[in-house]
């Protein structure tokens, strides 16, 4: 009696708080996203264009905290894609380092992430890279059309895609925001293919679905008694590793102490994290070729410590690896490109942390209790930069 007690009040503040509803509406604001992005493909290929005709155009993926996890996702796509050098850096790292990230000579593509655009390193980030850079393009992906950085004002040429009005989260943790701004980032990548992925997406919302729906599962592993958490992810999934890790150690005000990795680095040293206390979750890939590293990986997971309890996600097939609970997304084969995955990836996370954080006490809304993390960044000083070679 008492646990249906507790499940039916995990499951009213699923429906009652706005981090519920904006993890359960993800599926749908996908959707939007992507018809959103049709109908913007000629303004966006008009503004791409200008600048993907310089041969030596680098490309710099940015944002600050979960933003800037965006680009360990998408960095790969768009050199592929371009043709280009990619380098994805935080906001963070290109405001005090601005010479180590920005070409003075070769002009720049500048992909801007943000939910608000109000934090202060967004908007230093875009006016140093005007100070710094000889020609700078300006792309900037935001939930918000009056935040700070959609409104910018540069000489500069710039575009602003906002997302559509679902997508600027009201609650303090980036969901749907970071889902979205993704998908957004991935389909902008591949504009010239607009159309054609319709299937993709079609099979990405209903995955999606599929994961909100075993809710009750990630609640039953949201309330084992872990202490630490593991995130491992390659190539475009380290991105989502990363997200995870803050989204759960952000949700449950730090009281779950999360790392994150790729499957090969993590041999090197961060596998000590490991205890007795230790969730791991492992976010496979979908190419074999990979996933012939990522299975080593587990088998050397029991080898010493042993952690709590192991979670897999996989999009097809099946692991010849103890793992605990692995979570199958597909029956019928691999049906999307493999940097599709990072966007309904992230969604066990952020179940888990919200669920976590209920268990916790706390307010999934408001998780942080000494206010010591805020849904926009408050504190940062910004000093004028004097551009020196």
């Amino acid at each position: 009696m008492n646990t249906n007690k507790s499940s039916d009040s995990v499951f009213s503040k699923q429906d009652k708080t706005y981090t519920g509803k904006e993890i359960w509406n993800q599926p749908v604001l996908w959707q939007e996203i992507f018809t959103q992005v049709q109908q913007e493909k000629q303004s966006i290929t008009s503004f791409l264009n200008k600048a993907l005709q310089h041969n030596n155009l680098n490309i710099v993926i940015t944002g600050a905290g979960t933003s800037a996890f965006i680009g360990l996702s998408l960095s790969g796509i768009y050199g592929r894609k371009s043709g280009k050098h990619v380098n994805a850096v935080s906001t963070t790292d290109l405001v005090t380092h601005p010479n180590d990230y920005l070409s003075t000579d070769s002009p720049v593509l500048l992909i801007s992430f943000a939910r608000s655009g109000n934090s202060p390193e967004s908007v230093a980030a875009v006016s140093i890279a005007d100070q710094v850079c000889s020609k700078v393009f300006h792309f900037i992906i935001t939930c918000d059309e009056k935040g700070e950085l959609a409104k910018y004002d540069t000489y500069s040429p710039k575009f602003v895609f906002v997302l559509p009005e679902n997508a600027n989260d009201k609650s303090l943790a980036m969901t749907g925001s970071y889902s979205g701004m993704l998908l957004a980032g991935l389909l902008i990548a591949r504009i010239n293919e607009i159309d054609s992925l319709a299937p993709q997406v079609n099979v990405l919302i209903q995955y999606g679905q599929k994961l909100l729906g075993q809710s009750e599962i990630f609640r039953e592993i949201a309330e084992m008694s872990f202490e630490r958490a593991v995130f491992l992810g390659s190539g475009p999934l380290l991105g989502t590793a990363t997200e995870s890790h803050l989204k759960l150690q952000e949700l449950t005000d730090g009281n779950i102490i999360c790392k994150r990795d790729s499957f090969l680095g993590f041999r090197h040293g961060p596998k000590a994290v490991i205890n007795n206390k230790t969730l791991v979750f492992l976010l496979f890939s979908n190419q074999q070729y990979v996933i012939q590293y990522e299975t080593d990986l587990i088998e050397s997971l029991h080898d010493g410590q042993q952690p709590l309890y192991t979670v897999g996600l996989i999009e097809s097939g099946t692991l010849k690896a103890k793992i605990d609970r692995v979570f199958v997304l597909s029956d019928k084969g691999n049906q999307l490109d493999e940097e599709f995955l990072p966007v309904c990836f992230i969604l066990p996370a952020q179940m888990i942390g919200f669920y976590k954080s209920i268990q916790l006490g706390l307010n999934p809304d408001s998780p942080s209790l000494s206010g010591a993390i805020n849904r926009v960044v408050k504190g940062v000083l910004i000093y004028p930069y004097e551009n020196k070679d």
